[in-house]
């Protein structure tokens, strides 16, 4: 029984890193013309760790709109710096950082400023915009 385990196991691992490589995750960073290219007139929702966790409308000369997927969007552009796509919105936070990566399922972002190693993958994507809530909406 512990060997049946243990093949399994290790089919499993196997199986795991060749899917985990087949996506991009051991791939070479996108350029920002490689970046521009796939996002441009695109919207595409981000997981994080199997939960929903925003929206960005990605628009021509490299703005966007980003929103938390609580109605509230922020107007903003990115630029990139080496291999990182920067992201500057309206709210002054300054520079936010990514490394993305393009695999099978779509783009998976890992952030620049997180010691812990933060990362996104892209779980959907349209080509309609966001919709976004006015300000003060309701107040």
């Amino acid at each position: 029984m512990t060997s049946m385990i243990r093949r399994f196991a290790l089919t499993l691992a196997l199986t795991t890193g060749a899917a985990f490589a087949a996506t991009g995750q051991d791939g070479t960073p996108m350029s920002a013309a490689e970046f521009e290219a796939y996002t441009t007139g695109k919207t595409l929702y981000f997981n994080a760790g199997g939960v929903s966790y925003g929206v960005e409308e990605y628009r021509e000369g490299r703005k966007v709109r980003w929103s938390f997927l609580d109605g509230r969007c922020k107007e903003g552009q990115w630029y990139s710096e080496g291999e990182q796509i920067c992201f500057v919105y309206e709210d002054g936070t300054g520079p936010q950082c990514w490394t993305f990566f393009r695999g099978n399922g779509g783009l998976r972002a890992h952030f620049m400023g997180d010691p812990a190693g933060s990362e996104l993958y892209e779980a959907q994507q349209t080509d309609e915009p966001m919709s976004c809530m006015g300000p003060d909406v309701g107040v």
